[in-house]
Parts: structure tokens; C-alpha cells; sequence
């Protein structure tokens, strides 16, 4: 009777607990569902200069040292900023400022109708450029180093190439596929028998946000569903639903794309693969990798499902550059750049590189 009335407890108290664990959960999803978007982006800033679709801010230092060089980031032009500066504490722009970075980030806006012509050549020959004049006329110092995230790093690589003779000091590419042959699922359903880029284009003008992110979304079907339920099991636990919060509002921002500027990678890029073939030319002017001398560091995810691994590796073998440095490391795309893991793994890496590099 005894051991039937400790199993009876023991049944009664693991009831209790899920009873427990269930109103808990119910309550936080409330708060969760009445909470509204989440606060990103609160690093102090300056807007220094501003045109169309394109915005160059410039982050107010805090360390007593700064390093000479400033460091420009350059966003991927399907996605806000703020993925650089998304919570106090996951923040790789707060991290650079605190290791006595002067830092800058060249974020984009949706384009504006007017703005549907704009080329690939407009950002890599005009947009870019303006941003490094700005940095260098607000700073007062003639060199400028970039980190380009994704295709963000496409554009820096191609300025690069492009202004031999320019200002650039270092170069960092991070996640950037520079041999799109290799861009797996995406480069299937973007082929040419599946795409009609021109009557997409001609059509629309603007390539809308809805139609970038659903080319994400089919990478990984089950990405978002598989979110919610780790969402559901640690309802309770208020630091990852903070976390949560903020990469699923920067997740559900995708911006829309200018027109032209969507022709020209989809043809020059992802079918043509120009960029890793040495074949791209800008405005009549040749864009070779090899071209490029500068330090550079190339940063790959193992596990990229956006710019897998293989798409991203070859750079190194195709940059000019003698000082050249490869950093492999476990995470995907996004986790790559912020998150808990990002703190550890990759900014201490980006730190180390750059200061060596920035005096």
C-alpha cells in the first residue's frame, strides 16, 4: 500500500507540474502575442547621408582609443541593417564600438518607383562610392575598411575590383557567394527555363518583398514552423523570446528589389556566374577578382542553407591579395553574423583581423 501511495504521489505531482507548465505557457503567450514588434536597433547613430533606397549611418564611438581605420558595413540589399545592431548584448556593431571601432553601416530602404531603373553598376559605381567619400569626409581619414555581408559582400567585391586605385583598406567578405553555380536549391528554381526575369520585370518595375521571401522561405519549407515550436517549448524562458522576437521581425522585413538591379544579378550573376569566371564588366569596365591586392578575409557558415559553403569557398583562390586569411565556422547564415554564438565564434575573429590591420 505504501509503494502504491508514493506512485500515486509521484503521479500527482508530475500533473501538477504540467498543469503548471501549461497555464505558464498559456500566459506567455498572451504577453508573447500582445507584445507587438520587438526593439532593434538602439545602438546610437547618426544618419549622415541619405538617397532613394540608400541610408549611411554612422554609429557614435565609445572607446577612449580609436582605431585609424574606420570600418564600413555593407548590408545585403534584400535586408535591413539592423541584424548588425539587433539587441543590447547581440550586437556585432556594439562589439566593434566597444574594441575602438569607428564604424559606419550602409542599410537600405525599399525602392522607391522612380528608383526601378536603378543597375547593378548604380551600386557598385555610384552607391558604394558615395559612402566611402562620405565616411572618409566625416572621419577625416583617407582609408576606409569594408565588411560586406552576403550580397553585400557581391557589391563590395565588384567595387573592389572595379576602384584598384581607391581608398579601400581591407576587405571582409562574410557568407558571400562568389561562384553562384553552387547556390544549390535557389539557383534551380531561379534557372532560366523555370524564370522569366525580362516579363517579371517589365511587368512589375519593383521586384516586391513578398516574392524575395518566399525564394528564402523554399530553402527551408519547414524553418518557420520549426521556430514557433522551439518558441512554444521555451515560452517561459524570457531571454530567448527576446532573441526570438527580434530575428523574426528582421526575418519578416525582407525589402523589395529595383527591377534592373534584379535583371542584372539574376543574368549576370547567377546565370552567367560572371563574377567568378573574371567575365563582369561594369559599365564597360572589367570587374576581376584578381584584381583585388588588399587584405582580405574570407567568412564561411558550415552549414549556409542561403550561401552554402561550396559557393562561398573559392574566393581566396581568385583575389590577387598576398595577405588573405579563410575563417570557417560552424552556424548558418544568419546565426553567423548575430546571436549567442556569434558572440563567441565570429566577432572576436573579425576583431582580431581588423586591428591588426587598422592602426
Amino acid at each position: 500500500m505504501a509503494v502504491e501511495a508514493e506512485v500515486d504521489n509521484e503521479l500527482l505531482g508530475q500533473m501538477r507540474e504540467l498543469v503548471d507548465k501549461t497555464i505558464q505557457r498559456n500566459i506567455k503567450g498572451v504577453e508573447f502575442m500582445r507584445s507587438g514588434k520587438a526593439e532593434v536597433g538602439r545602438t546610437p547613430k547618426d544618419l549622415i547621408y541619405r538617397r532613394g533606397t540608400l541610408r549611411l549611418y554612422h554609429y557614435h564611438t565609445v572607446a577612449d582609443e580609436i582605431y585609424r581605420v574606420p570600418v564600413m558595413i555593407v548590408m545585403a540589399t534584400t535586408n535591413r541593417g539592423y541584424l548588425f545592431d539587433l539587441l543590447p548584448g547581440q550586437s556585432m556593431v556594439e562589439y566593434l564600438l566597444n574594441r575602438g571601432f569607428d564604424v559606419y553601416v550602409v542599410d537600405w530602404e525599399a525602392p522607391l518607383p522612380s528608383e526601378s531603373g536603378l543597375r547593378l553598376a548604380d551600386y557598385t559605381n555610384d552607391f558604394i562610392p558615395t559612402c566611402v567619400a562620405k565616411v572618409q569626409e566625416d572621419c577625416g581619414e583617407q582609408d576606409v575598411s569594408i565588411v560586406g555581408y552576403c550580397q553585400g559582400g557581391i557589391l563590395s567585391l565588384i567595387y573592389a575590383a572595379t576602384h584598384t586605385d581607391g581608398p579601400l583598406k581591407n576587405l571582409v567578405c562574410l557568407t558571400t557567394p562568389v561562384d553562384q553555380s553552387k547556390m544549390g536549391l535557389f539557383r534551380i528554381w531561379s534557372d532560366k527555363k523555370y524564370l522569366d526575369v525580362d516579363r517579371l520585370v517589365d511587368t512589375l518595375g519593383i521586384i516586391p518583398a513578398e516574392f524575395i521571401e518566399r525564394g528564402f522561405e523554399m530553402l527551408r519549407p519547414a524553418q518557420k514552423t520549426a521556430g514557433r515550436l522551439r518558441l512554444w517549448d521555451q515560452i517561459w524562458d524570457d531571454d530567448f523570446v527576446r532573441s526570438y522576437r527580434a530575428f523574426e521581425r528582421w526575418g519578416n522585413e525582407t525589402l523589395p528589389l529595383a527591377g534592373e538591379y534584379y535583371r542584372d544579378t539574376t543574368k549576370e550573376l547567377l546565370w552567367g556566374n560572371k563574377l567568378f569566371k573574371g567575365t563582369l564588366k561594369i559599365d564597360g569596365q572589367a570587374a576581376d577578382l584578381a584584381s583585388i591586392k588588399i587584405p582580405i578575409m574570407n567568412v564561411m557558415a558550415e552549414h549556409d542553407h542561403i550561401a552554402p559553403y561550396a559557393s562561398t569557398k573559392p574566393l581566396l583562390d581568385l583575389v590577387g591579395s598576398e595577405d588573405k586569411e579563410e575563417l570557417v565556422l560552424k552556424g548558418g547564415h544568419v546565426s553567423l553574423i548575430a546571436g549567442p554564438r556569434a558572440i563567441k565564434r565570429m566577432w572576436p575573429s573579425l576583431d582580431a583581423w581588423l586591428s591588426e590591420r587598422s592602426v
